[in-house]
């Protein structure tokens, strides 16, 4: 007996000892010293010849061998320019005898920016401001490239390189008016793209969309003085920053597609018909420069077509039309492309219940579903014309791990490229002999490798080996992959961090965390260390489900949530809490849930309708009323309020705060753009009318994203300490 209590006491000693040596995650380590963060490769452009790539390093761009990854020139120094810092995104024109870089860049929306452009000629060595009239947005060059067109204060400029002339070409820009070439604040944040200007295939023709914004309802944020150095003078009054945004079922802009012709200095008004309530979320020219293909979608975002309009007389004719009984996701508009050549266009559509690659000639006849079976294409690569093979990722293996693929025209042919268990991200060069592989999974941080088309390795760009070290010195990953299946019969993938020296014999406290969005997901086979294993190592269970709207699991899977957003989602979370809570090892009284966006949505949800299940939640930034957001993203899950206002109301929190009960710490950003701080304000009131205690955060002039500074520093510091006193 006395031998064996020896032998307890000996592993205590050990275990003990082993867990003090153990290194203990700090929200410095996360927000401060990047201690986690993974290298990778960016900002790489092949080259014409397919042979080379190049890369913005340190101020330069460099040229690279694909094949020996030695240098093979500095194309340009930009620290010699004497134009201050420049950023790392360049564009070369057709010949690559010129580059295009900018400075000074000033954010507008999430992705759009304005700054000063300068081209740099490879061959004069000579430097060229783009305009000195103003910052300008979008500056592109035209195919010959001895053009540059841009937009300026909502209009749009062509600036000729050669005689140094700039043109405008559009006069009737106006702020909160009129908007030439660039998309609205909607148009930008939900169908993804900040260009709404092409150049024709031989530069003849410039196509664009003009918004015309003045029947929507402005919004307005006040901007404190705070760190906002062009307020210090008059720090005592804030500013009022105003914009356009349209909420679910108000009005949008109205849409009208042009033709501007350089030769004529004309500008022909294209037929996208009558209607006005429509969206067009792309134009894209093809392979032809007297065809403008335009994409048409109908207010309740389930019905489509793709329109070819000549670009002189502005007549169009309809060559592909699709329509869904529920709607139709913003990525089939990414994916669409006319193919090199002329004969083709690929689609990806979900008329068999999965997301699949469709080849269609020009006319509009489909010619072969080129990909099928019970899993999702994740996204179309690419084609390569002289082999004519498609390239392409997909969910085909499992939902939780992507691979890249190429397939024939036939549909026949299917090769997998990527040979790693996890997610595959590829990017290939021009000419498609080599591919860039961007590799992780749970255990493997991110792996770059350059490969050749048969998907076999030449060389490693980055492999963070030495984060796999740091991270075992903080314990390992301790990431594991599971599921659980719902009363309702419903399986749901999940991922779980145990805390370390776990004992199946005690009981540990749990966070779900998750964002549960629609066609979004978090469980995923990919690299991810941070906050969540800072917890489990002070003893708690983190816990990521993926419910019934995420993606990879089918249209049926996805869309269920139709008209009811929110509503399986919280089924399935507090289905979540009643699972965990039934565990031997899991304290059910001690479980919370927290989110970002939707996924603070989520836990305003779950604290409400499932108050019974979750102790603590934090929601940051979250959606409180669907009314109260934009309506592209709204009306596409919901339709309008006006048409379902109990889907509505039936799934806003702000109608249930009677029922929570709890810990609560709520999260904004003051100058928050996308979820505005109304939705957090709206909500604590309804809280202090129904008599609820929580407790509430507000981030000075932060938008949705909630950084800059020591922000994100303060932010996880702030949860972390809720967290542990709450939880």
């Amino acid at each position: 007996m006395k031998k064996k209590l020896f032998f307890v006491i000996l592993i205590l000693f050990f275990t003990t000892r082993i867990f003090s040596q153990i290194a203990q995650i700090t929200v410095e380590d996360l927000w401060q010293n990047w201690t986690f963060y993974p290298y990778s490769v960016y900002g790489l452009n092949s080259m014409n010849d397919g042979e080379n790539y190049s890369v913005f390093e340190h101020g330069k761009i460099i040229k690279y061998s694909y094949q020996t990854g030695k240098v093979i020139d500095t194309l340009l120094n930009t620290s010699k320019l004497g134009i201050g810092y420049v950023s790392s995104d360049y564009q070369f024109n057709s010949d690559e005898t010129k580059i295009l870089i900018y400075t000074d860049d000033e954010s507008i929306y999430r992705w759009s920016f304005k700054a000063n452009f300068y081209v740099y000629d490879l061959v004069k060595k000579q430097l060229i401001q783009v305009s000195e009239n103003g910052k300008q947005q979008l500056a592109t060059f035209s195919p010959s490239g001895n053009k540059v067109a841009f937009v300026r204060e909502n209009n749009i400029f062509i600036k000729d390189l050669e005689s140094n002339v700039e043109t405008k070409i559009t006069f009737d820009g106006e702020f909160n008016s009129i908007i030439n070439g660039a998309p609205d604040w909607v148009y930008e944040e939900e169908f993804g793209f900040s260009q709404a200007y092409e150049w024709s295939p031989n530069g003849d023709y410039i196509a664009y969309i003009k918004f015309n914004e003045s029947g929507v309802s402005i919004f307005g944020m006040t901007i404190f003085a705070g760190l906002e150095p062009k307020m210090e003078e008059n720090s005592l009054y804030p500013e009022n920053s105003t914009f356009k945004y349209p909420k679910a079922g108000e009005d949008n802009s109205i849409v009208s597609v042009h033709v501007f012709n350089l030769n004529t200095q004309k500008t022909v008004l294209v037929d996208i018909g009558t209607e006005t309530n429509i969206y067009i979320p792309r134009i894209r020219w093809t392979t032809e420069n007297e065809k403008l293909s335009v994409i048409k979608l109908n207010r309740f975002q389930n019905k489509f077509e793709i329109l070819i309009a000549n670009p002189v007389s502005g007549e169009t004719k309809v060559i592909y039309t699709e329509e869904n009984k529920y709607y139709i996701e913003e990525s089939v508009f990414s994916d669409f492309e006319f193919l090199e050549g002329g004969e083709y266009f690929v689609i990806t559509s979900e008329r068999d219940g999965y997301r699949h690659i469709y080849l269609y000639d020009v006319s509009g006849n489909l010619v072969k579903q080129l990909t099928l079976g019970n899993w999702d294409v994740t996204q179309f690569c690419g084609y390569d014309s002289e082999e004519k093979i498609f390239y392409y990722q997909s969910a085909e293996e499992s939902p939780m791990r992507r691979s890249i693929y190429s397939i024939d025209l036939k549909g026949k042919k299917k090769i997998k490229l990527s040979t790693l268990e996890g997610t595959n991200d590829a990017e290939f060069s021009n000419g498609f002999k080599y591919y860039i592989n961007y590799f992780s999974n749970l255990k493997t941080p991110t792996y770059v490798t350059l490969n050749n088309i048969k998907g076999e390795t030449i060389r490693v760009l980055e492999d963070n080996e030495n984060l796999k070290t740091i991270v075992e010195e903080y314990g390992g990953v301790n990431k594991e992959f599971t599921t659980f299946t719902t009363s309702e019969g419903i399986t749901l993938n999940a991922t779980i961090i145990y805390p370390l020296g776990f004992d199946a014999t005690k009981k540990y406290p749990v966070l779900i965390t998750g964002y549960n969005g629609p066609n979004s997901q978090e469980v995923l086979d990919n690299w991810s260390f941070g906050w969540e294993n800072m917890l489990a190592q002070k003893g708690y269970i983190v816990f990521t489900v993926d419910t019934r709207g995420t993606g990879a699991r089918g249209e049926e899977f996805r869309k269920v949530t139709y008209l009811q957003l929110g509503k399986y989602e919280t089924l399935d979370l507090i289905e979540t809490a009643k699972y965990l809570g039934k565990l031997k090892y899991v304290d059910a009284s001690r479980i919370g849930i927290w989110g970002w966006s939707y996924g603070g949505y989520m836990a305003l949800s779950c604290m409400t309708k499932g108050a019974d299940y979750f102790k603590t939640g934090i929601a940051v930034a979250p959606v409180t009323n669907w009314r109260y957001y934009d309506n592209i993203y709204t009306e596409r899950y919901m339709r309008t309020p006006q048409d379902n206002a109990t889907g509505y109301d039936d799934n806003s929190p702000i109608n249930y705060v009677d029922l929570f009960k709890g810990n609560l710490l709520i999260v904004h950003g003051s100058a928050d753009d996308n979820v505005h701080y109304q939705n957090s304000m709206e909500f604590t009131e309804a809280m202090v009318q129904a008599g609820k205690q929580f407790d509430m955060h507000i981030y000075t002039n932060r938008n949705h994203s909630i950084y800059g500074g020591k922000t994100r520093l303060h932010l996880y510091t702030l949860m972390t300490n809720y967290v542990l006193e709450k939880l």
